[in-house]
């Protein structure tokens, strides 16, 4: 690279982190009303265009419908039609420089992916115990907060004294603000196009639905609808995650390169039902039920079955969902129905895991006494906002992205180049931010799940340069997370974002493109 390239360069990341800062303001007002935008639908009459469950997933629409007008009307596109709804009811916008003289086929293609939809608010327990916060409307009253159970719920809360820098509200870290950063970043990229910010670039990116659901499964969609038979231009060289990617301990903006994969064991125990007096002529599927899901939390705690990767950590499972079908409660239950949430490391694989459970000895033992037990997969028969049915198996593959990938020096560069410089660091080891880039990897799940397909799957026409990663019989794009919010604070009461991440999370985004075009 010239003296001139990096003189141009440093130019571009002043230009950036001017305007990541000038336009803070505009993404703070975007996040607060998509955070606000249920509290219009939840406790409205169906019949009157109500909708309880409305931000959840599978009824994302009047958020998305509001983005998409937010993404028009402040300049984040060049023109209406490079916004719009896919088949699945995902919100798709792309942006590049068509006066850059680079054939679509050459551009380096980098997606931003975040999803749209929450967790259940829980607005009555915000207003409850919080008082002067509300899930919807952030805080109303500063001086009413019980600030000593909002410490006492969250991983990482900044000092009272910093709170003016604080959005509160459900989604605010999981993830509306990852979302948020994408547009304003798309709006800079295109304002800063004569200047280069997207040459040899082209930027596709996402605002997912039904994700807390059904992790991945938008990207699952683009994965077998839409890049199949797809050109150059259409296909990733690098899918950046937006969600949050602070540590409580650690600290902010973590770049965050690999996650663990999960999967959903359903077991259905099917007894035989009587009076509760005669307990003798029934056969309880509760109690022999019990009794595997204490074998199997036995098993955990010692690790038997389960694998452990330096990186991405040890194997979990856990006890996750019930239901009891029962005649009432004085009777010996007809069916008892729960659902272990597996987390998979490197090495473990969905059948090993599912047959781990058919083998445990309370399972065994169940059959053995007359009781019928079923260990499956479950299948997502959920129905997106826009009337797609993804119908996938609830199994959602692990992921990791090489340190030494271009993607991941680029990604620490352009942290050195537009973050470092502009971070106060904290004093305290706690989720403040840090002027060293920090690469680590997610306890949770992401979208990220949805784009490892076989490597042996050839209906991707996947060019060489594109960089993609192979492992384990799968093949992705480079993959890795960067975003505003503490992993820890995720569904918790009190969710926040800090808007100082939020900026330097705009200024990484609207700067990474052409730093990757530039470097790979």
């Amino acid at each position: 690279m010239t003296e001139v390239d990096d003189q141009l360069d440093s130019q571009l990341d002043a230009r950036v982190v001017e305007l990541s800062e000038f336009y803070l303001p505009l993404a703070a007002t975007i996040l607060k009303e998509a955070i606000r935008i249920p509290a219009d639908y939840v406790d409205r009459p169906i019949d009157e265009g109500g909708d309880p469950l409305s931000g959840l997933s599978n009824h994302e629409g009047p958020r998305l419908e509001f983005l998409k007008q937010t993404i028009i009307d402040i300049g984040a596109v060049r023109f209406p039609e490079d916004v719009w709804f896919d088949d699945y009811g995902s919100l798709v916008w792309t942006v590049f420089d068509p006066g850059d003289g680079v054939h679509p086929d050459d551009k380096k293609v980098v997606y931003f992916d975040g999803h749209s939809d929450t967790v259940q608010a829980l607005r009555s327990s915000w207003r409850e115990k919080l008082v002067g916060i509300d899930a919807y409307d952030g805080l109303v009253d500063i001086d009413a907060v019980d600030r000593d159970f909002l410490r006492s719920q969250l991983g990482h809360l900044p000092p009272d004294d910093e709170w003016d820098h604080l959005i509160f509200g459900r989604g605010a870290a999981d993830q509306l603000a990852g979302v948020v950063s994408q547009i304003v970043a798309t709006k800079i990229a295109i304002e800063l196009a004569p200047e280069g910010a997207l040459r040899g670039v082209i930027i596709r990116s996402y605002a997912t639905a039904c994700e807390e659901d059904n992790d991945g499964a938008a990207p699952m969609y683009v994965m077998k609808e839409v890049l199949p038979g797809a050109s150059p231009g259409m296909i990733p060289d690098v899918v950046i995650l937006t969600e949050g990617t602070g540590d409580a301990d650690k600290g902010a903006l973590g770049i965050y390169r690999g996650q663990r994969g999960r999967m959903q064991i359903e077991v259905t125990v099917t007894g035989r039902s009587c009076h509760g007096s005669m307990p003798w002529e029934g056969l309880n599927p509760l109690e022999f039920g019990g009794a595997i899901i204490a074998e199997a939390a036995r098993r955990y705690d010692e690790r038997d079955g389960f694998l452990d990767d330096p990186f991405l950590g040890h194997g979990t499972r856990t006890a996750s969902w019930s239901r009891l079908e029962t005649p009432s409660d004085c009777a010996v239950p007809d069916r008892f129905t729960f659902r272990f949430d597996r987390r998979l490391t490197v090495g473990e694989v969905p059948e090993r895991a599912r047959a781990d459970v058919e083998a445990l000895e309370s399972v065994r033992f169940a059959r053995e006494a007359g009781l019928t037990v079923d260990v499956e997969v479950p299948v997502y028969d959920g129905v997106t906002w826009r009337g797609y049915t993804p119908g996938n198996p609830q199994i959602y593959m692990g992921w990791a992205t090489p340190a030494e990938h271009d993607a991941i020096e680029t990604a620490v560069d352009v942290y050195e180049s537009v973050v470092s410089p502009h971070v106060v660091p904290s004093p305290r080891e706690d989720g403040g931010m840090r002027s060293e880039a920090r690469v680590d990897r997610w306890i949770f799940s992401t979208d990220g799940v949805g784009y490892p397909i076989p490597a042996t799957d050839t209906t991707i026409d996947v060019p060489t340069t594109k960089g993609w990663v192979e492992a384990g019989g799968f093949k992705h794009p480079a993959m890795f997370g960067f975003g505003a919010g503490i992993e820890q604070n995720t569904h918790k009461i009190g969710e926040f974002v800090d808007q100082r991440e939020l900026r330097l999370a705009i200024a990484f985004l609207a700067r990474f493109p052409r730093a990757y075009a530039e470097r790979a």
